[in-house]
């Protein structure tokens, strides 16, 4: 399979998913608890995948490196309430001056 042959599959696949949303009847998620439920699935989706890419080296193995030292200045630049991109840049000043000195 080509490159491109994946890139289209995907795109097919991702307009499939979101085609699929439209097409979900309302009463499938109406209601308090599963409001709260589908709202809340994006951030934990993005929480994991934030996660895996920071503490997940090859073969699944745990590394510890500039990267998580940025989550952490991010997590909090986060609970200080600092605009987004203030949390961005912090984050990525951070892990750029860790691997400057030498700390990949």
């Amino acid at each position: 399979m080509t490159t491109w042959t994946t890139v289209l599959l995907a795109c097919a696949a991702a307009y499939a998913l979101k085609l699929a949303g439209y097409l979900v009847p309302a009463h499938w998620v109406e209601g308090e608890r599963r409001s709260r439920v589908i709202a809340l699935l994006p951030v934990a989706l993005l929480a994991a995948l934030v996660t895996v890419q920071t503490v997940a080296g090859d073969a699944g193995a745990l590394v510890l490196d500039a990267r998580a030292a940025a989550l952490a200045v991010a997590v909090v630049l986060l609970l200080v309430r600092a605009n987004f991109l203030v949390v961005v840049a912090g984050a990525a000043a951070t892990a750029a001056l860790l691997r400057a000195v030498g700390w990949a």
